[in-house]
């Protein structure tokens, strides 16, 4: 057994070491994917080359998890896809809502008297 793969099946404990394998090309797989363990720069680059291919210009969060998860494997990959598409300014700017508009305002009658009638407006979702 190679002793990087000895390495990563003990940091990882018995049961998921198993679907650890390190393939004939000396690339290190989890599950059939290909991993990138500790190296940042490779994660980003994934990251990049997955957000800004042709084939699928800024994806949203999941869509672009659900990509990378059937070729790429590394611990908290969730989480560095979330943050990557939030940074995005390109699908800050075009993502929207997928919410029904708040609708019309309603006009409040003109109180007789002070403290006739008491109102309190609601504002959300301000950038």
């Amino acid at each position: 057994m190679d002793a990087s793969l000895k390495g990563v099946r003990e940091l990882f404990g018995s049961d998921e070491a198993n679907e650890f394998a390190l393939g004939s090309d000396g690339v290190l797989r989890f599950s059939g994917r290909l991993c990138a363990l500790e190296d940042a720069e490779v994660k980003r680059l994934i990251l990049e080359e997955g957000h800004k291919s042709r084939l699928s210009l800024n994806p949203g969060m999941t869509k672009m998890y659900q990509d990378l998860m059937e070729t790429f494997w590394w611990q908290g990959m969730k989480k560095d896809v979330a943050l990557f598409v939030c940074a995005c300014l390109t699908c800050q700017k075009a993502k929207v809502e997928h919410q029904r508009p708040g609708g019309t305002l309603q006009p409040l009658d003109i109180p007789v008297w002070k403290w006739d009638s008491i109102a309190m407006d609601f504002v959300t979702h301000l950038p």
